[in-house]
């Protein structure tokens, strides 16, 4: 599948979005997988440029049918973050021709629609293992509560994007409604424990000097996985 795999990594405020204040600021990751043989492709998290998006995947030859949400907050989905409007999911689904799908845990259903005003026939609910697919490509979905809820991140072809739950060197935090220190180390060790060491891990901010690695890299220098011990884990990361 790789030679069919069409995968773009994009830095928003940099690669699109490049007058947002906001977007400078947060420094968060976009991403578009999607099929080169079919030209189908899916966003992930498709904040600040929607529009824009939707331009890029033409320009590669590529159009949307669907975006994966790997978690609600505004600086991922769109919505108010602080008195700042974000342009999201409610403006892509509004493009002309886009007829998306969200997919979301099930978990996360609620905090997508009340953060975006989305309703239900927007969203395609999903449980951890269920595949996407995208002409040939297949996207699993892996859900990892702790930062939020229904926090989820996408496993395609020795890639994995994170979102929130994992980034290179720390991860996200459990001091927001929602969040769960404990689930966080269960997704940590556990649930992405079946992730081969060679899979490269693609995170949902620019939190570190490269933007991406491998998950041997990342097992053997970020801190979140220093501890032994759930009780050490929780010492250091409790009140994270």
């Amino acid at each position: 599948m790789s030679d069919r795999l069409y995968f773009r990594q994009l830095l928003a405020g940099r690669d699109f979005a490049r007058d947002d204040q906001i977007a400078r600021q947060m420094v968060n990751f976009v991403y578009l997988i999607g099929d080169r043989e079919t030209g189908e492709a899916v966003a992930v998290d498709p904040a600040y440029g929607p529009g824009e998006l939707v331009d890029l995947l033409a320009a590669d030859g590529m159009r949307l049918c669907g975006a994966l949400v790997t978690h609600y907050h505004p600086d991922h989905v769109g919505g108010d973050l602080g008195g700042w409007s974000i342009a999201g999911i409610a403006e892509l689904l509004s493009l002309p021709g886009v007829g998306a799908k969200l997919h979301v845990q099930s978990e996360e259903a609620w905090g997508v629609k009340r953060v975006t005003g989305c309703s239900d026939s927007d969203l395609e609910l999903h449980a951890s293992g269920d595949v996407v697919e995208v002409g040939a490509i297949r996207i699993t979905l892996i859900h990892t509560p702790g930062h939020t809820p229904g926090s989820q991140c996408f496993h395609v072809d020795g890639k994995l994007v994170s979102g929130d739950t994992l980034f290179l060197d720390s991860c996200g935090r459990t001091d927001l409604p929602g969040g769960d220190p404990e689930a966080l180390y269960e997704s940590l060790t556990q649930k992405l424990a079946t992730v081969p060491d060679d899979t490269v891990l693609y995170p949902g901010h620019m939190y570190s000097a490269d933007p991406n690695a491998p998950m041997r890299d990342v097992r053997r220098t970020n801190i979140v996985y220093r501890p032994r011990t759930r009780d050490q884990w929780m010492m250091m990361f409790g009140g994270a």
